[in-house]
């Protein structure tokens, strides 16, 4: 599986952990930045690792930031994207298995390294469960194609 990366200054430790993390496991990853700490937009990281899975380049994103909140909101901007802010392992596993999230959201400021390589764990471990989830992802598709055709 191939899973996009993403982060500002704000979440650069904790991508390199995970990104570290994910590569011993067997996962290839691109990597889209930033690759520093020096303060940068974290819309413009958002916005490639959700391209690229929109895109369908990688199955998967993760972002981070400093509370992963910003990068969730600049990628749940983006059609094909359902992006979710997780800082517990429950909501890790419910976000897929009934939302299909498909780029998860961590914040370097809150959780520890630890707990963030569970989540991510979990996250990757989870699958989507259909039926009736599926019924409500296609109502939150439907609101997404009338919300860019402004039929509201």
């Amino acid at each position: 599986m191939k899973i996009a990366l993403g982060c500002d200054h704000g979440g650069y430790l904790l991508k390199e952990s995970i990104k570290n993390h994910l590569e011993k496991k067997g996962f290839e990853c691109l990597d889209y930045g930033t690759h520093f700490t020096e303060s940068v937009n974290y819309p413009l990281y958002a916005k490639k690792v959700g391209d690229s899975v929109a895109n369908r380049e990688c199955e998967l994103g993760i972002l981070c930031c400093g509370t992963g909140i910003g990068m969730s909101i600049a990628a749940n901007k983006i059609q094909g994207v359902r992006a979710a802010v997780v800082s517990d392992t429950f909501s890790a596993r419910a976000t897929r298995e009934h939302n299909n999230s498909n780029v998860l959201c961590l914040d370097e400021r809150v959780l520890g390294e630890s707990l963030a390589l569970n989540i991510v764990d979990t996250w990757l471990e989870a699958e989507f469960q259909g039926g009736r989830h599926q019924e409500r992802l296609d109502l939150v598709e439907q609101l997404e194609i009338s919300l860019k055709s402004k039929t509201i």
